[in-house]
């Protein structure tokens, strides 16, 4: 078994639990109501809370698949980056401890995506000279 399998389930199972009690919550629909709507995405507020949760749920099969890992690393990633900058960055960096909320979770998550999308490093192809 490699890392990378560790790693990708890992991610899958955090992509997934962070989504799919919130299907069956009421959290999506809060999260859309009460907070996306209310700083400035209404009326689509639901339907990004929506589509935030459903694209973890589809990232979070493909990297268990190790199918199309680039892509759901790249549209995960965004979402990570966005909730950073709309709800993580002011509650500064812990999420317990030192504070409350923060971006150090997605952070963590950003970068275990990269090594996942990566697991060589990102390698530029040298130009011959011939």
């Amino acid at each position: 078994m490699s890392a990378n399998l560790l790693l990708r389930i890992a991610v899958a199972i955090i992509l997934l639990t962070h989504s799919v009690f919130g299907m069956f919550n009421n959290g999506i629909h809060d999260f859309g109501n009460l907070f996306l709507n209310q700083i400035g995405f209404a009326p689509y507020g639901v339907f990004l809370a929506w589509s935030i949760k459903l694209s973890h749920v589809i990232a979070a099969v493909l990297l268990l698949a190790n199918k199309y890992v680039k892509l759901a690393g790249f549209v995960t990633i965004f979402v990570l980056i966005m909730g950073i900058i709309l709800v993580h960055f002011k509650e500064g960096w812990f999420v317990v401890g030192g504070g409350r909320n923060g971006v150090e979770y997605n952070f963590l998550l950003i970068i275990v995506l990269l090594a996942i999308m990566y697991p060589n490093g990102i390698i530029r192809k040298q130009k011959s000279n011939s």
